[in-house]
C-alpha cells in the first residue's frame, strides 16, 4: 500500500482546566434570588456553578489552565509561540489578558492577543490558531477560554443570573506533519449574525459612559435560534470532510443548557453516551465551557487517541461555529 502524503496540521498535545474553589448550588442561589433547584434543573440541567474569589481573575485562571496544558504536552513555556485568549470578561481593557498570561507563564518568546466572540470565542480561537500553524507562522499555540461571568451578572434578573459560572480551559496545539488519517484539526467553521446582537449582550463597556455592564439575555429567543444554527454548523463540518454524524465518536458542545445540548444531539442522531455533558457541574462558563468539557472527556478516557470529535458553540453576537478534531 502506498504511503499517504503528509500535511501540516494543528495537533492537540495538551489540555488544562481550572475551576474556582467556591461552589454555589441551586439551593445557595435560591437564598439570593427567587428561584428553586427544581426550576433551574428542569429548564437548564444546571445543578451548581463556581464563582471566582477576588484573586481569581480571567488572567489568573487562564494561566493556571494554560500551565497544565503545557505540562501535559511536555512543552517548556519558553518554547511557546503564541497565546490566544477568548474572553468576554478581561482583567482590563488593555493590556490583553493573553499577555498577562504570557508573563505569568514565563513564555517570553510568545506573542499574544485576546479574541472576543462571547461563548463561541474558544472555537474562533481554534480557527485562528489552526491558520497560523498551517501557515508556519508559529509552531505552537496555547488557546485559552477564561471567564468570570459572576462579575457581570444582574442578580435582579433571576432567570439569567442562575445560568452562568466562572472557569478556564486551555489546549495546546502544535504544528505536526501527519497523514490524512492522522490526528489534528481537520476543519473549522465560523459564523455570525449581527442582526441578532440584541438578544444576548452586555449592557455596557469601557467605551460607554454610565453603563452598569450587566449581562442581558432573552432566553427564549436564544433557544429558538441555537439548536438549528448549531446543527447547521456541525453539518457543514461533516459535509466538508465527506463524513456523516455516524462517524463522530464524541460531540463536545458548548455547555449552556442541557435542553439545547440534547436538541443538537437528537438532530444529529447521536446517542447520549456520545455527547459530553458537564453543564450540571459548572453551568455556562461561556468561552471556557468547550475546553473544560474537552479536558474532562480526555481525562476520563472518553476522548481517547484516534477518536473523532466535533466541537461546537454559540454565543452573543450572535456568533457560532464548529471544529472537527481527531485526537
Amino acid at each position: 500500500m502506498a504511503e499517504q502524503p503528509l500535511s501540516t496540521r494543528a495537533v492537540l498535545t495538551g489540555t488544562g482546566a481550572y475551576l474556582p474553589a467556591q461552589v454555589l448550588t441551586n439551593e445557595d442561589m435560591a437564598k439570593r434570588v427567587d428561584t428553586s433547584d427544581e426550576w433551574i434543573v428542569e429548564r437548564t440541567g444546571i445543578k451548581q456553578r463556581h464563582f471566582a474569589a477576588p484573586h481569581e481573575t480571567a488572567a489568573f485562571m487562564g494561566a493556571e489552565a494554560g500551565r497544565q496544558a503545557l505540562e501535559k504536552a511536555g512543552l517548556p513555556p519558553e518554547a511557546l509561540g503564541a497565546v490566544i485568549v477568548a474572553t468576554s470578561t478581561p482583567d482590563q481593557s488593555f493590556p490583553a489578558t493573553a499577555v498577562r498570561i504570557q508573563a505569568m507563564l514565563g513564555a517570553k518568546k510568545a506573542f499574544g492577543f485576546d479574541l472576543s466572540a462571547a461563548c463561541s470565542g474558544f472555537v474562533y480561537g481554534l480557527s485562528v490558531a489552526d491558520a497560523m500553524l498551517r501557515a508556519g507562522q508559529v509552531k505552537s499555540v496555547l488557546v485559552i477560554g477564561t471567564e468570570v461571568f459572576s462579575r457581570i451578572l444582574n442578580f435582579e434578573d433571576r432567570t439569567t443570573c442562575v445560568l452562568f459560572g466562572d472557569g478556564a480551559g486551555a489546549v495546546l496545539l502544535e504544528a505536526r506533519e501527519v497523514e490524512k488519517s492522522g490526528p489534528g484539526l481537520l476543519s473549522t467553521h465560523l459564523y455570525a449574525d449581527g442582526s441578532l446582537g440584541d438578544i444576548l449582550y452586555v449592557d455596557g463597556g469601557t467605551g460607554q459612559k454610565d453603563k452598569p455592564g450587566h449581562l442581558v439575555m432573552h432566553g427564549r429567543e436564544v433557544f429558538r435560534h441555537a439548536v438549528n444554527l448549531l446543527a447547521g454548523a456541525v453539518n457543514d463540518a461533516l459535509a466538508e470532510n465527506n463524513l456523516t454524524a455516524a462517524d463522530i465518536d464524541l460531540l463536545v458542545p458548548h455547555q449552556a443548557n442541557k435542553r439545547i445540548i440534547d436538541g443538537v444531539g437528537k438532530k444529529l442522531g447521536l446517542p447520549a453516551e456520545r455527547v459530553v455533558v458537564t453543564v450540571h457541574k459548572h453551568a455556562n462558563t461561556s468561552a471556557a465551557s468547550v475546553p473544560l468539557a474537552l479536558a474532562e472527556a480526555i481525562q476520563d478516557g472518553r476522548a481517547a487517541p484516534g477518536k473523532l470529535l466535533l466541537l461546537e458553540a454559540l454565543g452573543g453576537g450572535l456568533t457560532w461555529g464548529s471544529a472537527l478534531l481527531r485526537l
